[in-house]
């Protein structure tokens, strides 16, 4: 009695052997190792960017729930149908995420023309059986899945992989140049055809970046943007609604260049949200101008809501974690093991900055009006679940440089056009940095 039944195991070598520690089972070790440095680098997660992602969800469902009421009430009749349906595309996006945050993204060769036929597929049903809202074919399922949000994600990752299966030869206008138009044109076309200015024109500017950053020529993306331009002048000559649409769009934009005043009643009640918010705002959920004019407010108007109800400083605050999300995300891309990896993440993240900072310009008169929704914030299901997708997958990249232990120091991306990999020749080498990264 009083002994203890785990008694040490004395061997034939000595006392001094009573104090080796018996060996761990090996799940003990294996914990361990999750725990230790090597663990983290394993799981590779931007803790930055999931940190400014989950701020960037909460805020925006905080902010959606404000500022759906009334067009919820419109609807269903009860303020909560766009924040509880929110709430359930978050929640898919999140798990989305998970599994493209843990695929490895050079397996999405295997999958790319699938997914681009399915894209096209998408495009071209929506024109037939979508619904119809203000003139316009642009969704399914009460507007929360639109086929050109998917369109935005899928050209860049196919191009990601197409300029670099076609690295060597992308400068020759028959092997680089003339292919990609044909693949822009075929998308941006039937976008065009819903019609959304906006989003054709979106699909048309990440075809280019994606062009530049893989290396292409000065003078071949000079005659993409003549022959787009050109393309464009002609489209609109030709259909009076698209023609009708940019020309109003244009004329409100000057004309609230000039004088507020003069600008179109959206404009107008987004400054007046502005100018409400002040410097603290009014408080979440007390803001007014989302109940006395301002148009979908819930949608391509969320950051003037942002604007009334935080004020100076919320807008300010969600500016800031944009750019984290931009800063990151081109850090993962630096890093990445080889151009496709890079391409992939810096794509995605100049995409949904661009997306948040056109959508910002607009509310503010910086740009004209182009219907782009604010990334995490926005009410739609199919914008919401493809950013996070996207996010998922510049993670992913992330991981894949972590896990192999190659990702290198590269030069410091102060700016987009950093971003480009083209020149990849080094005057002086650089220790631990081999030479066939980027490549």
């Amino acid at each position: 009695m009083g002994k203890p039944t785990h008694m040490k195991m004395y061997t034939s070598t000595g006392a001094h052997a009573a104090n080796v520690e018996p060996a761990r089972p090996v799940s003990d070790g294996l914990a361990a190792e999750s725990r230790s440095g090597a663990g983290r680098v394993k799981l590779g997660i931007d803790i930055p960017l999931v940190l400014t992602i989950a701020t960037l969800l909460a805020f925006g469902l905080l902010i959606l729930y404000s500022a759906s009421m009334k067009p919820s009430l419109d609807f269903k009749g009860t303020p909560y149908y766009f924040f509880l349906n929110q709430v359930k595309w978050a929640i898919l996006g999140l798990a989305v995420a998970a599994v493209t945050m843990y695929f490895d993204y050079r397996k999405l060769r295997r999958f790319v023309v699938p997914m681009m036929l399915i894209t096209v597929t998408a495009l071209f049903l929506v024109l037939i059986i979508g619904e119809e809202r203000l003139g316009a074919r642009r969704s399914f399922l009460n507007g929360s899945i639109q086929p050109s949000e998917l369109a935005k994600m899928v050209i860049i990752i196919y191009l990601a992989i197409w300029i670099k299966s076609k690295e060597t030869i992308l400068n020759r206008a028959s092997f680089g140049l003339f292919p990609m138009m044909g693949i822009l044109g075929v998308m941006a076309g039937l976008i065009l055809a819903e019609p959304d200015i906006s989003a054709a024109a979106t699909i048309i500017f990440l075809g280019v970046m994606m062009f530049y950053l893989g290396g292409g020529s000065m003078k071949q993306l000079l005659l993409v943007g003549i022959v787009t331009a050109l393309i464009g002048v002609l489209v609109l000559n030709i259909s009076t609604s698209l023609n009708a649409t940019f020309e109003n769009r244009w004329t409100n934009y000057a004309n609230g260049l000039k004088d507020p005043i003069l600008a179109s009643d959206h404009l107008q009640r987004s400054m007046e949200s502005i100018v409400r918010g002040g410097l603290f705002g009014v408080g979440i959920g007390n803001g007014t101008v989302k109940f006395t004019g301002l148009p979908v407010s819930h949608t391509d108007s969320i950051f003037a809501v942002v604007a009334e109800e935080t004020g100076l400083i919320g807008s300010t605050f969600t500016v800031i974690l944009y750019l984290i999300l931009l800063w990151r995300g081109l850090k993962i891309a630096q890093n990445a093991i080889d151009l496709e990896g890079k391409l992939l993440a810096g794509g995605l993240t100049v995409w949904i900055f661009a997306e948040a900072i056109m959508n910002i310009g607009v509310m503010v008169n910086l740009l004209p009006f182009t219907g782009n929704a604010l990334p995490f914030m926005s009410s739609g299901g199919s914008s919401l679940i493809t950013v996070l997708a996207a996010v998922g997958l510049i993670m992913s990249v992330g991981r894949v440089a972590k896990r192999e232990g190659k990702s290198a120091k590269g030069r410091s991306y102060g700016a987009v056009t950093d971003l480009r990999w083209r020149d990849r020749r080094r005057r002086v080498s650089r220790p631990r940095r081999s030479a066939s990264i980027g490549r």
